[in-house]
């Protein structure tokens, strides 16, 4: 337990320069894409820092608002861009506001609300 607090604390005193070059060790050598939790550890320090810039926000969220006139479209949308099956895919849909997509860059966000946006689904980019 004790091993695991020492961990968290160093995380949290990292600088967005060594975030940053986490990331892509993480990304690199083990496929992992950390980008939610690489913004999450970078905003820790920043917040207290009081003097730090704000950072560019580098992780977006699709969310769907509503899934629009052409419900059917949306979903198969959904089911495509998720990997989830038809039932998991209709009950998002339905469940609207939630959100499609987390962590993902800007034109990855884009790219997926353009979509279903096209089909006919309220989309908002948070």
């Amino acid at each position: 337990m004790a091993d695991l607090k020492a961990f968290a604390e160093q995380l949290v005193s990292l600088s967005v320069k060594d975030v940053n070059e986490l990331a892509k060790i993480l990304k690199d050598e083990y496929g992992i894409e950390p980008a939610a939790a690489a913004v999450a550890v970078a905003a820790g320090p920043a917040a207290g820092g009081g003097a730090a810039a704000p950072a560019e926000k580098t992780a977006f969220d699709v969310i769907l608002k509503a899934g629009g006139a052409n419900k059917l479209a949306v979903v198969k949308i959904v089911k495509d861009l998720t990997g989830l099956g038809l039932k998991e895919a209709k009950d998002l849909v339905d469940g609207a506001p939630k959100p499609i997509k987390e962590g993902v860059a800007k034109a990855e966000a884009d790219e997926l609300a353009a979509k279903l946006k096209e089909a006919g689904a309220d989309v908002e980019i948070k």
